[in-house]
């Protein structure tokens, strides 16, 4: 019931707001049209079309105000009318109470406001739709005075959240009954993800746990600055932390006017994404421009700063080495190899012919090499590239979600940086340094350091089982047990010889190169 009141007031706010005019100017259907007609009689829309969609999906919750911060990237796509409205749901959300906020404040660190904070700005900074920041200075321990940022949950955040999943699960189901591709895309194994990313954000201490994670992954890059996490005051739906000073990424001309170099920028943003990607498998999944600002302090001139850790991907070495893989197939267009490791992650049917994926991943992909951000939409190519998937029954990959949403952050703000910039050519580079990293003889010692305990523990049972295979013919049920261990280990290493015979490979070439190359007095 809950369920069918909700999807009753999505489609009323949909009217209300006459997003279903917008809809149906994309749609030649005469019922639906004449439908409309009847149901919004009397209805004056006065309001532009950006306002109305983004006081809807204000209206709507949090979820749908998280899919208007990702489209408001997508100026290639969007109308930028549409786009500029859009940007404001990155952090102009409309606030709750102050003295709500304080209440949850003093409530979660057990003192009165006035015991905590030397001043705590009852205006917030910034409101989106989880929470809303609060800029305040701390009386620490020790006495001292520090500018700080306070984070506050919006209230009832979980409840309306669990509705509109229930919902979103309602018609995921029906979607994989009602369609074939809605069966290949796995709907619900989607939205158990993205319920999954939204629950771990409405946890602010889990939310400072990979603030510092990436603190310290970042340490040493000089790209970016991420605030420290003050523990003694961080609770699961009160953050405190380090004040950043900043300028907002989307403030351009302003960037400019310090002397800030964009291009640099746009370069550093791609270097940043790709490193904690491919480096690190731990990325910050929420680039939006109301999450990212730039520093003009002298130490840290023109240097990233990363805001809201709520969500944060993850990728598992596999999943790094098949993307990577496939990233610098795509950059050196060895569309061959493309379609090969598609087969080979399971990604396709094993029965697919090569040569024929081969052939439409070219397709989709050529016609976009060597042309600067500017003429060049992702969001086409993506689109272009999800109806090849449909043709070879691509499975979609759930744990991939988030990075897809993360690139298309990440390449809306280059546009909006710098619309020369080569993105294949910027990030051709990194990938091919990682590339040689993972199958050198650096990746190949730290893989057999890591292996080493696994086989110091089974070694000593290699005579026994030995002994007993050879006395009992492999019958007995310990025996079945050691060889299990050993297929187990087989496979948890099979990285670790191929870079055995990578690094062996690459030796003899090296050696021969060398014979062919140089004189003979040199030998």
């Amino acid at each position: 019931m809950t369920r069918m009141f909700r999807g009753v007031f999505i489609v009323w706010v949909v009217l209300r707001h006459g997003l279903d005019v917008l809809l149906l100017e994309s749609v030649n259907h005469t019922g639906l049209r004449l439908l409309s007609k009847l149901v919004s009689v009397g209805r004056t829309l006065k309001a532009p079309r950006g306002q109305r969609i983004r006081e809807a999906l204000e209206q709507l919750g949090p979820i749908f105000v998280k899919l208007g911060q990702v489209l408001s990237t997508r100026r290639d796509l969007l109308p930028l009318d549409i786009a500029d409205e859009l940007a404001k749901l990155q952090d102009r959300v409309p606030p709750f109470s102050s003295d709500i906020a304080v209440a949850a404040v003093e409530r979660a660190l057990g003192k009165p406001i006035d015991q905590i904070f030397v001043s705590f700005d009852r205006t917030p900074i910034a409101s989106a739709s989880i929470a809303q920041v609060h800029f305040a200075v701390l009386r620490d321990r020790n006495g001292l005075q520090r500018e700080v940022a306070v984070k506050v949950l919006r209230p009832d955040m979980l409840l309306a959240i669990d509705k509109d999943l229930s919902l979103m699960r309602w018609m995921a189901r029906w979607l994989e009954r009602l369609s074939a591709d809605g069966r290949r895309l796995k709907p619900r194994e989607v939205v158990a993800e993205f319920d999954k990313y939204l629950h771990d954000e409405l946890d602010l201490v889990r939310e400072a746990s990979s603030a510092a994670q990436l603190r310290r992954n970042m340490e040493g890059l000089n790209l970016v600055l991420i605030p420290e996490m003050l523990w003694d005051y961080c609770t699961t739906n009160v953050l405190v932390m380090e004040r950043m000073h900043g300028v907002p990424i989307s403030q351009v001309e302003r960037l400019r006017a310090a002397r800030v170099d964009i291009s640099k920028l746009a370069r550093d943003g791609v270097t940043l994404f790709f490193t904690q990607v491919f480096r690190d498998g731990f990325f910050h999944a929420d680039m939006h421009p109301g999450n990212i600002q730039v520093s003009l302090d002298p130490q840290t001139f023109g240097r990233y700063i990363s805001l809201d850790f709520g969500i944060v991907g993850t990728l598992t070495s596999v999943d790094k080495e098949y993307l990577a893989q496939n990233f610098v197939a795509f950059f050196r267009r060895d569309y061959k190899r493309v379609a090969e490791l598609h087969i080979e992650s399971g990604w396709v049917p094993a029965a697919t012919r090569v040569d024929e994926l081969e052939a439409a991943v070219r397709a989709v992909c050529e016609p976009y090499f060597d042309r600067p951000l500017k003429e060049i939409s992702l969001g086409l190519v993506l689109l272009r590239l999800f109806q090849t998937s449909r043709r070879f029954q691509v499975e979609i990959q759930p744990q991939l979600v988030l990075l897809q949403k993360t690139l298309l952050n990440v390449e809306g703000l280059g546009r909006q940086l710098d619309p020369e910039l080569d993105l294949w050519a910027t990030a051709k580079p990194f990938l091919e340094q990682w590339m040689l990293k993972q199958v050198g003889p650096q990746r190949l010692w730290s893989e057999l350091k890591a292996q080493a305990p696994r086989y110091a523990k089974l070694l000593p049972e290699l005579p026994l089982l030995l002994h007993a295979y050879l006395k009992g013919g492999g019958s007995d049920s310990q025996t079945k047990e050691l060889l299990a261990k050993l297929l187990a280990e087989q496979q948890k290493t099979n990285r670790v010889l191929r870079a055995v015979i990578y690094t062996a490979v690459g030796f003899a070439i090296g050696v021969l190169a060398t014979q062919l190359l140089l004189p003979a007095h040199y030998f």
